[in-house]
Parts: structure tokens; sequence; C-alpha cells
């Protein structure tokens, strides 16, 4: 039996999002439960894979059952492609499994040609409109099938309004749009070197292409990166009579949610324009009204839509985002979907659906994308500043958050400037799904036009960057980069501060506030921490960082990084004595100086942590990346150590190394020079008997961690010195002080001979960061030289240091678990490196069975939310 590879509505439901895609899934379940949708069919996300395993070609099985579909099509709708009586016009629309707003192409008003624009004119006695299709149809196929670029038509239309004399593109008569669809075939033909196709079935196959092709645009892989959504899921394509809310005044078309995106709270809240077409209101073309408007426009369609909202709502159990239009007064739905929202606004709709017995505590901690947290736990503007301030002017609180930094206008800018180290703001007169990278690379977003569900403000939400939308009052200038706003003029570089929940705008600079845990994010933080197994502990090597990382829920320290204590310069200069001791004796004389400072800093770490385990790792990167490279530096030492200048060069020459990732460092550097590792227990175990004696309550027992260990014998050597000189100093002290002593799994030989390693370590530790490394063979360093093109040749599809490779590096964990834990029951298990916060590496680190991720201080909250839903999913 052939393959299907087409369904009608009828035909689907809900459960049918990885065949359908979301947009198909929900036409076909909005159908079954009888609200008023255009009919039409989907084509699967399978023939979407098929077309890219074909050489991107529609092979003739899939074209055949597409011509059968329009047949079937048309007998429903009882109209006809190319009729002189009552013709078919249909929209082509992409829709993947996981929501990709704006990111893929989508084709209104197909089917018309000369002989239909002339039928339609005539039988609806509306020529304006009638033109207006056609316009925008060879406007957005040009574009979108055969890639010819919006702006030559833009400018037409532009040259066109300012001969005419008129603001908006709907003050142009039937006249003027007639012309201007010429101009734009005209322009078509010089672009492509052939007529605009006539045929709708050329026309309907050419997009269908292209939606297909729109699956693999840059921006599409920017986002799909960004949001874990794999390549191989391919996106359908929905066909769907056309409905028309540009026929004149009593039409219109909208975009509306059932709770409002930014905050949470209840009620309708969208927008609306009359005598428009959808991609109108998206794109930001005109800024549009209310949704509340619409009631007056058009009381019965919206006394229905308003029951749809409930309905919708109800039967989703989630917030709604819907588009629709009128025709003629009648209400047509054209999509549902649970609306994209902010971390904030998440957090709210989550614990309101409990308060409303829609969802339980379960459901509701499942429902929130914990890499949206982030926004929450970024700054805030310190509130007597903004009091203070006085705003310049005022948009649409699009996407909340602070956003202070310099003015850039264009994408190109932003990212150039970002990659200074400059803090950027975008702004921009609309932005395009092309401006993706742009917008990623700045901290905030401000256009001129558009409304809350224009592209800049979904795309904004969903990245948790700070975004006003819709600031009319400014006299934009692209071209000479500056803009006028409230009487003065403002250049590339000068600084601009945005307040995304408020939609103000501030001229200069206004200083921010880190952000706190209360509220909803509190109560929904209970929940997870109810359903999750995994502890959560944070890598901190500061007591400021591991204060901020207890605020956040931090249940220890996974990973102490003891060298970062060592770059201050009074500590410095010890250590590159150290480093430039001729015998053992000078070498321990100086660690000596550095002792007290190592101890120090533990006992505040200690104390910050109130009894929870701290991890420790001791030194791990080379020795030349602590000697001096400025000449002054070089000569200072010189006299500090009674050496000359000469003999100290030679000392850092003799330290250059061809490949220091893989050289003279971590437990090598306690092999070579035994005495380190001896100073570094003492500062341990000092700092743990101190704070032992100060709070005898606390459960004080530290875990020193060895670094880089790829063979039992040097681990065994390393804890040998460790154990005697921790021993001594617990018998001086006359104190009773446990303490273990692990290893860092991060060479592929310690995960292969773990069974060997587990029985010298008290835990193991996966610094994934060094594992990634060296199970790739590449540098983190150096990679980024290269991964654009393993992206852009889909080797790979996201970077494997941001997010775990579970296939291979996630295999030698796995491996090392297995293989240690039988031979050391006793044995725990975590991971440190930065996959730590990333939350599909922590649903894999919860399925593994390790007992705690360890991750930067504000991805504590997002790793918590992770190992809740990881449990809730796998039980």
């Amino acid at each position: 039996m052939a393959k299907k590879w087409v369904y009608l509505f009828t035909e689907g439901n809900a459960n049918m999002r990885e065949l359908l895609g979301g947009k198909g899934a929900n036409l076909a379940e909005m159908t079954n439960i009888g609200l008023p949708v255009p009919q039409g069919f989907t084509i699967t996300t399978e023939a979407c894979t098929q077309y890219y395993e074909d050489g991107r070609e529609i092979n003739d099985e899939i074209q055949s059952q597409i011509n059968e579909y329009i047949v079937k099509m048309e007998k429903i709708t009882g109209k006809k492609f190319g009729d002189r009586e009552n013709p078919l016009l249909v929209s082509v629309r992409s829709g993947a499994r996981a929501s990709m707003p704006g990111m893929m192409d989508t084709i209104l008003n197909l089917g018309l040609n000369e002989d239909v624009v002339n039928v339609i004119a005539e039988k609806s006695n509306n020529p304006r409109w009638a033109w207006d299709c056609y316009r925008r149809f060879i406007q957005m196929y040009s574009d979108v099938v055969m890639e010819v670029g919006k702006k030559y038509f833009e400018e037409l239309i532009d040259q066109m309004k300012a001969k005419r004399g008129v603001k908006q593109d709907v003050d142009l008569t039937a006249e003027d749009l007639k012309e201007l669809a010429n101009q734009f075939k005209a322009e078509y033909k010089s672009k492509i070197g052939s007529d605009f196709p006539d045929d709708p079935k050329e026309q309907l196959m050419g997009a269908i292409k292209a939606v297909f092709r729109s699956w693999d645009n840059p921006r599409a892989n920017v986002y799909r990166r960004d949001n874990d959504i794999p390549y191989s899921w391919g996106t359908a394509v929905n066909v769907q009579a056309m409905v028309f809310g540009n026929m004149g005044e009593d039409c219109g078309t909208g975009v509306a949610f059932t709770r409002d995106p930014a905050t949470g709270q209840k009620g309708l809240f969208g927008e609306f324009l009359t005598n428009a077409q959808g991609e109108d209101v998206v794109a930001g073309v005109r800024t549009p009204m209310k949704i509340s408007e619409m009631e007056e426009k058009f009381p019965k369609a919206y006394a229905q839509f308003k029951i749809v909202c409930n309905t919708l709502e109800a039967h989703y159990r989630d917030m709604q985002d819907m588009e629709f239009t009128v025709e003629n007064c009648q209400l047509y739905m054209l999509q549902t979907r649970n609306g994209k929202r902010t971390a904030q606004a998440a957090l709210k709709i989550a614990c309101d659906l409990v308060d409303e017995r829609m969802r339980t505590e379960e459901e509701a901690v499942a429902m929130i994308d914990p890499r949206n947290l982030d926004t929450l736990l970024h700054p805030q503007f310190d509130a007597a500043a903004l009091k203070a301030a006085k705003p310049a002017g005022k948009g649409l609180g699009a996407s909340p958050g602070a956003a202070c930094g310099k003015i850039v206008f264009s994408a190109e800018d932003a990212v150039e400037w970002a990659a200074r180290g400059e803090k950027v703001v975008l702004v921009r007169l609309e932005t395009s799904p092309e401006d993706i990278t742009g917008m990623k690379a700045s901290q905030g977003i401000l256009t001129v036009r558009g409304g809350m569900t224009s592209h800049a403000a979904v795309v904004a939400r969903g990245m948790g960057t700070c975004c006003v939308s819709g600031c009319g009052d400014i006299a934009m200038d692209e071209e000479n980069k500056k803009f006028t706003l409230a009487g003065k003029e403002y250049h590339e570089g000068d600084f601009l501060s945005l307040d995304g929940t408020t939609g103000n705008i501030y001229d200069g600079q206004i200083p921010t506030v880190d952000a706190t845990i209360a509220g909803e994010f509190g109560r929904v933080m209970k929940w997870a921490d109810k359903y999750r197994t995994l502890k959560v502990r944070t890598n901190a090597d500061t007591p400021a960082d591991a204060k901020k990382a207890r605020e956040l829920g931090a249940e220890g320290i996974g990973l102490c990084r003891t060298e970062h204590m060592f770059f201050e310069e009074d500590r410095i200069a010890a250590f590159r004595e150290m480093i430039c001791s001729d015998t053992v004796e000078e070498r321990e004389a100086a660690l000596e100086k550095i002792l007290p400072y190592q101890q120090g800093d533990f006992e505040k770490l200690y104390e910050a942590l109130e009894g929870c385990p701290v991890t420790i790792r001791f030194l791990d990167p080379p020795l030349h990346e602590f000697v001096p490279t400025e000449e002054a530096d070089i000569e200072k030492l010189a006299k500090a150590q009674n050496k000359s200048v000469e003999q100290i060069k030679t000392i850092i020459a003799s330290l250059h190394e061809f490949n220091p990732m893989m050289g003279h460092r971590g437990c090598r550097l306690a092999v070579t020079y035994p005495e380190i590792a001896k100073m570094q227990t003492k500062a341990v175990i000092r700092a743990a008997i101190n704070v032992k004696k100060a709070h005898p309550d606390w459960n004080v027992e530290p875990e020193i961690m060895i670094p880089l260990v790829c063979e039992v014998k040097e681990l065994k050597y390393v804890k040998k010195v460790v154990v005697e000189t921790a021993d001594a100093e617990i018998k001086a002290a006359g104190i009773d002080l446990k303490y273990e002593v692990g290893t860092m799994i991060e060479i592929p030989r310690a995960a292969l001979t773990a069974d060997e390693i587990a029985k010298e370590a008290d835990f193991f530790c996966f610094g994934t960061n060094d594992l990634t490394q060296m199970t790739f063979g590449f540098s983190r360093d150096d990679a980024g030289k290269f991964l654009n093109s393993y992206y852009d040749t889909k080797i790979f599809e996201n970077d494997p240091f941001a997010k775990l490779d579970q296939t291979g590096v996630g295999k030698l964990m796995e491996m090392a678990i297995k293989l240690g834990k039988p031979v050391n029951p006793k044995l725990h298990v975590g991971i440190c490196g930065e996959h730590g916060g990333d939350p599909s590496s922590v649903e894999f680190c919860h399925k593994i069975g390790l007992d705690y991720v360890s991750c930067s201080p504000f991805r504590v909250p997002i790793a918590r939310l992770a190992a809740a839903q990881a449990a809730i999913a796998n039980r």
C-alpha cells in the first residue's frame, strides 16, 4: 500500500504533531471540535524529509497525492483552481512540530492570475480588494518562492504612495494597485527572466517547495540550534482555503492570546487590523488596534470569538495564541497553539492553572521551559535610579527585563560590536527574521513599528531578551545611522536604556540590580524540589558566587577552581616565586606565603555553604598561565628572585608548550611538585577544622578532587600525599574530621578504566568541558573557527560544548558509572562542566544515574527545574 503523504484537516487530530506539525495537528483538532476553520489539507513532515532525501525535489508519488487532495479540497469548498465562475484561492503555510514563529515562509492568495483577478473584481464588485490580493501575491511569491527579495517591491510601493501623496497602503486605489501589480510582474521578469506563472497548480508546487526549502534557511537553522529542535524533524505544509480580511471595512485580521504573554494575566489580549491580511499584523507594517476595539467594529464576530477562546483554552488546558480573520463580519479561525510567553508569564500561568484546577503540580512544572528562567535571574533597573529618570519615549513593553547599551542600527553591527565586548541595543524600523543573530547579540531591541505580536516581540520573548516595540514617536534615519526622539538626535554608539516591562525608553545609562526568587518563581521552585531526585550544586570560586548560588537553591559546591584564587596582586607574586624556584625548599617557602590566603578563601566558602558539601579541585592549569608577559613585571620578578631578567625569561620560555591543553597540568603538576598538593591539602583541612570548631552543628566534610587523572597509579600517588598531609593536620588538631578524595573524569582513558580508578576514588565528577575536548579531539577555544561550517553542512546541529554530546561523551560517562559503582558501591557521581546547567544535558544525567549536577550560580534554578522535569518524565 502506498504511503500516505497528505491528510485532510478532517483526517487528523492534536496527537499527530510529529506527522502533521503543530499547525496542521491543531487545525485538525479545531475542525474536530466544530470551530469555524477554512478547510484544506496538510502535507506531512515525512514528505519534507523525503524532499531533502530526493535532492530537494518533490517526487511523483507525493505530487500525485497533492493533486488528488486539491480535487478533494475543491469539492469541500465548492470552488475550483483557476475557475472563471468560482475560483479557489489558498494560503500555503509551514508548520513544524515545535513552534518557530517567523522562521519559515508563508504565501497568501495563491491561485490568482490576470483572468481570476478580473473575475473576482467583477463578482465581488470590489476591484480594489482583488488587485490588492494580486499585488500581495506577486510580491510574496517572488520573495519566498523565487527569492527575488522584498525590497525591490517595497521601493515600488513607496514610489507609488509618494506619487499619489498618500501615507498608507490602504489609501491606494484599485487603479494604483493594478498598476503596481503590473510593475511587480515586470520586476519579476527582469529578475527571473521569465513571466510570472499563471497556472495555480504550478504556483502551488512552487510554494510547497519553498516552504520545505525554508526549513533549511539560515534563520530557521539558528532558531533550531537555540531551541533544541532537531533538523531531522522537517516541517509540514498546510494548504488552506483563503478567507479575506482585506475586502473592506467589515473585514479584518488579528492575533490574540487567552492570557497576556508578557505578564500571564488572565484575559483576552491581542491586536487587530481592519481591512488587512494576517501578515500585516505580524510584520508590523501598520500599528494595530487593541483586540477589545474589535467589539465595536464586529460585535457578533467578537462575541463568537470570546466563546472560541474559552473553548480552546479549556480544551488545551494552556494559554492559546490564535490567528483569525473576519470576512464580511464572519469569524474564521486560522490557527491555535500554546502561546510563547515570557518566563514571568510562564510561572504565573503555571500557578494559575494549578489554582484553577486545570493542571496538577507535576504538569505545571513540566510546562515551563527551563531555559527561559534565565531572564528572571538577570538584572532589573535599580528602582531608585529608575524613579529619578524621566522616559525619553515610550513604546510597547514587548519582552520584560532591563537593557542598557550603545545604539546600533543593523544586525551585522550588533554582532560585530558585541564580539568586541560592547553592550548594544539594536534599534530598527521593524525587525525581520533575518535579524535573529543581531537580536541574540543585543542586550535589548527597540523597534519603531509593530505591536506586541510583531516578529521582534515574539522572538525576543522566546530568547528572553528585553524588547520595546512600536515606538512611533521615533523619526528614523537608518541610512545615516541616527534617529530623533523627543527632540533629541541619537547616533550610533550613544547609550540608551530600555525597560521591556513598561515600554519606557531612557536616554543614557541606568544602573541595574540583581533579580531575586520570590512569589510564583519560589512556588514553582518548591514544586520542582519536591519532584526531583538529582541534587543541584554550583561551580563557585568566590564567597560571593557561593552566596548567590545558595540564594538560588544550590545544595553544595560541585567545583571550586583553586587556581582562580591565585591571580590577585599579592598572591600572584608568591606564586610566580614558586614557579621560578630552583629547589624544593625555595618552592615550599613560596607556597608557605600562599597557604594562609588559600585557607582563608576556603573558610569563607565553607561559611557560605553552611555545612553543605564543598568539592575543591586542586591546581589544574599549566604553569605558563601564571608567569608575567610585561617587561616591567618580569623585571620585578627578577629582582624578587635575585635573578637576572635573562634567567627569568629562560624559565618562562622553558614553560612554553606546544599543546598546553594536553601538557603539564592537572595531577601531573602534583606528581612533579608534590609540595603544591601538600600546601593545598593543608589549606583545605585547616579551613575545615576552623569552621567545624566555630559551627559544631554543621557537617563540614571537604571533598578533595584530583584533576586530569588518566591512570589509577597516578591517583594513588597523589592521594597518598593528600592523605598523609590531611591525617597529620587532623591528628595535630585533635579533632574528628571526615574528608573524601575523588577525581575528575575528564580524559577518555579514565572513563574506560573507571573500574580501576574507582578502587582509589571516593567520588567521580565528570569535567565535561575537557572530556568533550579530549573525546572530539578539538579545543573549545579554537572550535569557533570551524563550527559554523559544521552547522551549515549539518555535520553538527549544535555546539557540543554547550549541549552534551550524548552519543559519544555520554557513552563514556555511562560506561564510567557502570564500571565504577560495582567496584565501589559508596561512589557518588556528579558533573561540573558547563553542561550541568543545560536542560537536555541535565535530563541525560538523571537518566544515567548521576547523584548531582553542578553549574554556574545563575543556572542553578534552571538545573533544579530541568531535574524535576526529568524525574516527572521518567516516572
